[in-house]
């Protein structure tokens, strides 16, 4: 099963409140989760690679075997597809948690720069999760 997700990270302040927002459809482009995450204070590079985690996480649950990742984060795509140095050793970190799980389960995760206009869901779930510092689930 192949999968699309738009992913995106929120801060207030960087560092600041933060959180990720997710959306995470099928081929048919049937949305499977919409989901706005709180994960404390953080910058919004963290909350950025949260977002990608957490998208990992889910594509595991569904037993998908790809996944293409839309993110208007340049740091976050270019790093992980081995563009930019990571510099921070908290993002190296991060870095290395998303390699596991990929190498762990199998995933094959194509991960693409999109306009930031472009990712107006995800980044109204995390800007959501981060006001309401929880959980935001829409059906």
């Amino acid at each position: 099963m192949k999968l699309v997700a738009y992913i995106d990270g929120s801060s207030k302040g960087n560092p600041g409140e933060a959180g990720y927002g997710l959306v995470l459809r099928d081929q048919a482009g049937t949305i499977l989760r919409k989901v706005g995450k709180y994960i404390g204070h953080a910058t919004n590079n963290v909350a950025e690679y949260n977002g990608l985690i957490g998208c990992l996480e889910y594509v595991q649950e569904l037993n998908a075997s790809r996944v293409t990742v839309f993110s208007d984060s340049e740091l976050l795509v270019n790093q992980i597809n081995g563009k930019y140095k990571i510099k921070k050793p908290h993002l190296q970190t991060l870095y290395n948690k998303i390699q596991n799980m990929l190498g762990d389960s199998n995933i094959e995760l194509e991960i693409s720069h999109i306009p930031r206009e472009q990712n107006n869901e995800a980044d109204g779930l995390a800007r959501q999760a981060v006001d309401a510092k929880a959980e935001v689930s829409v059906p």
